[in-house]
C-alpha cells in the first residue's frame, strides 16, 4: 500500500503539528494534501519547520478557502486538528458545512473532550463553541479502547496520556484504592510555540516549579478516562514544568487493595496491554530519554507492603498528541495501528 490517503493538516504551524506533519511523511498510507494555517497560507514550510527541509519538498500552506476545494473534490479524507483550544470547534465546523465529502477527524485539542457543553463549560469557564458536534466525537486512548470508535475522535492531553495509561491498567485489575497522587513533570513544548513565561529558557533552564496544583484541567479528563473500571477515581494531581523540551515523567503513588508481589502488578498491567506494541513494563524505572521521539510509553513499578508506586514516561508530542493522532487515523482507516509508528529515532536527544 502506498500514500494514497488524502490527508489534511488544520493547524499546522504549531509544534504538535510539526509532528503530525513528520509522522505523515514517513507514512506508507497517508499523503498530505493540505496543511493549513491563516497567518502562513502560501508560505513554504520548510521556510516555518526547517527540519522538514526535503520531505517537504515545495509544499506551501493553504488557507481554509483552498483546503474546501481539496475536500470537494476527493474521495474520504483524513483530516488532523492541531487547532488551537477553543479555535478548533467553530473551524471544524465552518469546514464541515462548506465541505461535501466525508471524513475522518481525529482532534488534539480540548474542544471534543467532554460529551456535554456543560461539562466542557465547568472547565473552560465558556458555553461550547459547537455543542451540536459533540455526540460526533469519542474522546479515548487508542491503546486502551480495543474497539474503533464511531464517528470521530478526541485524542486526549499529553498528562491524561501518561498517567491514564498505567491507571487504567491498574484500576481494570481492580488492584488499587480509588484514590491516588500524582506528581508529573513535562517540557517545555507542552506550553506551545508562542513564546511565553514559562517556556522563556533563561527562566526555564536549571528550574523547576509547579503548576496549577490540585486543579489543572487534565486531571477531569483522568477520571473520566478511567471511570469505566473505577466510577469513583479520585486523582489528586500536581503538574510541573522541566528544564528540558521534550517529554513528560510521571509519578503515580496509590495503595494495593490487597497483597500483591511487584512481578504479579508488571504481569497484569502487561497483560491488559497485550495488544499494543506501545508500552512496555518492568520493575526498572523508565528514563526519559528511552522514549522521546517514540509513540512508546514506559512504565516502571515498584513496591513496599501494599504502599505501590508506579513511573511512566512519554513524548507530549507524540505519543500525548500527533502519535496517538496517527494511531487512532490508522484503526479509522482500517490500517495496521503501528503503521508508520515504528520508525527508529534517535537514542540522544
Amino acid at each position: 500500500m502506498s500514500k494514497h490517503i488524502p490527508t489534511i493538516v488544520l493547524g499546522g504551524t504549531g509544534y504538535v503539528a510539526a509532528e503530525i506533519i513528520g509522522l505523515l511523511f514517513n507514512h506508507p498510507s497517508f499523503r498530505i494534501e493540505a496543511v493549513v494555517s491563516s497567518s502562513q497560507a502560501g508560505t513554504r514550510i520548510d521556510e516555518v519547520f526547517p527540519h522538514l527541509t526535503g520531505p517537504a519538498g515545495d509544499l506551501q500552506f493553504k488557507s481554509l478557502d483552498q483546503v474546501t476545494d481539496v475536500l470537494s473534490s476527493k474521495r474520504q479524507t483524513a483530516i488532523f486538528s492541531a487547532l488551537p483550544h477553543g479555535e478548533t470547534a467553530t473551524f471544524i465546523q465552518n469546514l464541515l458545512n462548506e465541505s461535501q465529502t466525508t471524513a475522518n477527524i481525529v482532534d488534539v485539542s480540548a474542544d471534543f473532550r467532554y460529551r456535554t457543553s456543560e461539562a466542557y463549560e465547568a472547565i473552560y469557564g465558556k458555553p461550547h463553541p459547537a455543542p451540536e458536534l459533540l455526540d460526533s466525537f469519542t474522546c479515548a486512548l487508542p491503546d486502551i479502547t480495543r474497539s474503533t470508535p464511531e464517528g470521530h475522535i478526541s485524542h486526549p492531553g499529553c498528562f491524561t496520556t501518561c498517567i491514564t495509561l498505567p491507571l487504567a491498567a491498574l484500576f481494570a485489575n481492580d488492584l488499587i484504592e480509588a484514590h491516588v497522587n500524582v506528581s508529573a513533570v513535562t517540557g517545555s513544548t507542552g506550553a506551545g510555540r508562542q513564546p511565553g513565561h514559562g517556556t522563556h529558557h533563561p527562566h526555564r533552564q536549571s528550574s523547576m516549579w509547579a503548576y496549577h496544583p490540585l486543579t489543572h484541567r487534565h486531571k477531569p479528563e483522568m477520571e473520566f478516562l478511567v471511570s469505566a473500571y473505577e466510577p469513583n477515581a479520585n486523582i489528586t494531581f500536581v503538574p510541573h514544568s522541566g528544564p528540558f523540551a521534550r517529554g513528560i515523567h510521571a509519578t503515580t503513588f496509590a495503595t494495593l487493595k490487597s497483597p500483591h508481589s511487584a512481578e504479579e502488578v508488571i504481569s497484569k498491567i502487561q497483560q491488559f496491554y497485550s495488544h499494543s506494541p506501545f508500552i512496555k513494563v518492568s520493575a526498572k524505572m523508565p528514563e526519559l530519554k528511552s522514549i522521546v521521539g517514540t509513540n512508546r510509553c514506559h512504565i516502571g513499578v515498584a513496591l513496599n507492603g501494599n504502599q505501590l508506586v508506579i513511573t511512566s514516561v512519554a513524548d507530549n508530542l507524540v505519543k500525548g498528541a500527533a502519535g496517538g493522532a496517527v494511531q487512532w487515523m490508522n484503526r479509522l482507516f482500517g490500517l495496521e495501528e503501528a503503521e508508520g509508528l515504528m520508525n527508529a529515532t534517535p537514542g540522544w536527544i
